[in-house]
């Protein structure tokens, strides 16, 4: 059970302690896409998003989007948004994060991926060896096929709940 419980959880990518993740080493940051940055509804980024990315790219973050969204959805907040981008990313299998480890040079100590899913985000990023944040979904409307992975999901939170190893709501870093 422990591939599904995340380095750090926290309520949103705002809530998030970004110089605490610098200070531990952390370069690169990949930030999921739909439900985590926006609702998966949503074709453009907004003001506050901009102003975040902006913000880490200041403080010498490396900023990716790193989503199984396809590149036509996936490009256009990466372009926004003036960051790098992984699309059809294949979470939770290892290949694509191990493909952007090594193009880019990263030890797995210096990478984190942002994300709302524990099947995808937290699962892959922990396969791979990497930090992994868990916030919030955005949204209670997923894109159709989230749906049978949130079905999942429910059933491994509420055991990672009887075992005492994770709970919403119980946030920490």
């Amino acid at each position: 059970m422990e591939k599904y419980i995340p380095d750090v959880y926290q309520k949103s990518i705002y809530t998030i302690d970004y110089p605490k993740l610098k200070d531990r080493g952390i370069e690169c940051l990949l930030f999921d896409l739909d439900n985590t940055l926006v609702p998966a509804s949503i074709k453009v980024s907004n003001e506050k998003i901009k102003d975040l990315f902006k913000e880490l790219k200041e403080k010498g973050f490396d900023v990716y989007i790193f989503s199984n969204s396809p590149k036509s959805r996936v490009k256009v907040f990466a372009d926004e948004l003036e960051v790098n981008y992984c699309a059809s990313a294949c979470k939770p299998f290892k290949f694509k994060f191990e493909k952007l480890l090594y193009e880019n040079d990263y030890n797995v100590s210096e990478v984190a991926i942002i994300g709302d899913q524990l099947l995808t985000d937290v699962l892959g990023g922990n396969l791979v060896g990497i930090t992994t944040i868990l916030v919030n979904p955005i949204s209670p409307k997923d894109f159709f096929l989230t749906r049978i992975p949130r079905t999942i999901e429910k059933i491994i939170l509420r055991k990672l709940r009887n075992y005492d190893l994770f709970t919403l709501g119980k946030y920490y870093d």
